[in-house]
């Protein structure tokens, strides 16, 4: 069974007003986490208003699902003693002035990228499924491509930006795109291609390092896996361990059509990036675009088809019924997204939202 990580980036927000707090280092130092032998962790990210946390490898989602939750509570803790509140959302609700992190690193990338770097405070959730290889990782990157927006419109958990209605279900997944190695790529078709293609990008000196390729799923430069970071980082965890479920049925899935010599769909990256477009714009609220034939369809049907072409997979992991259970809670109460704005109109108070996003994160409001 392959075995599965997570890692969130959350925001650090000001316990009465909501606005994104630049106190990660003091969080972090306050938190007392120590990172196991087999991983986990809490950690810096981009901004000084954002931390990232990681579980270990998984083979069960129960264990998964407890590691989110103990290093979501471990973020808080720290984040408490420095005076803020956690929350996973994948934007900020109210307009933030972003500060970024003293690492070297990042004070490099923000002199390079500019504006765009300067101005992100994004939160996504990447999904690591472990590989055997790079050829059976590239045969699957190959395989998913055209689906993995899917995961997007389940996650989408970003409606507001700067303090407005951004329209969009996930607005995170479009601020991405600004940078220049986001979104969907062509196909590899081999792994000797990936890795020449990620040569030749480095060679132009717009990436600075392997870790700036941003496609929506990778090898890993530092796992044997496939990341998979298409999600925004889901308030409730339940949400996060189905993103999580579903995308190891995903590599599952692939991998055996790979392995059984079925070539992959030829479909061009530029409708791949309508049907992302899509699943960001509407999440569960609209017609999605069906994977296979590129046409818009309810987004029931379309999810509907999408679990059922992984239910092999998910029953063979024994992932079936919470996978069931978690796209029904989805389509009865609405994504992250939806959850938002329904807070909103009770209020009408964007401080509320981000006092609803802190209960759930915190699990005292799923």
């Amino acid at each position: 069974m392959r075995t599965v990580g997570v890692e969130e980036e959350l925001l650090l927000v000001n316990a009465e007003s909501g606005i994104p707090r630049s106190v990660a280092s003091r969080a972090i130092e306050r938190a007392d986490a120590t990172k196991g032998e087999e991983g986990g962790s809490l950690d810096h990210e981009l901004q000084q208003q954002q931390v990232e946390t990681d579980t270990p490898p998984r083979s069960g989602m129960e264990e998964l699902d407890d590691d989110v939750r103990e290093w979501r509570r471990t973020a808080i803790a720290g984040a408490r003693r420095a005076g803020a509140r956690v929350i996973a959302a994948g934007t900020s609700p109210v307009a933030a002035e972003p500060k970024v992190d003293l690492d070297p690193r990042y004070l490099r990338i923000i002199e390079h990228i500019g504006l765009t770097a300067r101005e992100q405070l994004l939160c996504a959730c990447h999904v690591h499924v472990s590989v055997e290889s790079d050829d059976e990782g590239v045969g699957v990157l190959d395989r998913i491509r055209h689906r993995t927006g899917l995961l997007t419109a389940l996650s989408a958990n970003s409606p507001f930006w700067n303090g407005v209605d951004s329209g969009y279900a996930s607005f995170r997944s479009q601020a991405i795109l600004r940078w220049p190695t986001s979104g969907p790529q062509d196909l590899y078709r081999s792994a000797g291609q990936y890795h020449a293609l990620i040569d030749t990008m480095l060679g132009t000196g717009v990436m600075l390092d392997e870790g700036m390729v941003y496609f929506d799923s990778r090898l890993s430069s530092r796992y044997p896996t496939v990341e998979i970071r298409v999600a925004d980082v889901c308030s409730d965890v339940r949400d996060t361990v189905l993103i999580a479920a579903l995308a190891r049925g995903l590599v599952d899935t692939a991998a055996r059509e790979w392995a059984d010599g079925e070539p992959p769909a030829e479909i061009p990256t530029s409708v791949i990036r309508l049907a992302n477009w899509q699943a960001g714009r509407f999440g569960l609220s609209g017609d999605l675009l069906d994977p296979t034939t590129m046409e818009p369809r309810p987004a029931r049907d379309v999810i509907t088809e999408f679990v059922d072409t992984l239910r092999p997979a998910l029953r063979a992991n024994g992932d079936e019924e919470r996978v069931d259970a978690g796209i029904d809670r989805l389509f009865q109460g609405g994504t992250g997204a939806d959850r938002q704005r329904a807070s909103l109109e009770k209020t009408g108070r964007l401080s509320d939202v981000i006092a609803y996003l802190a209960r759930v994160t915190a699990a005292q409001d799923e």
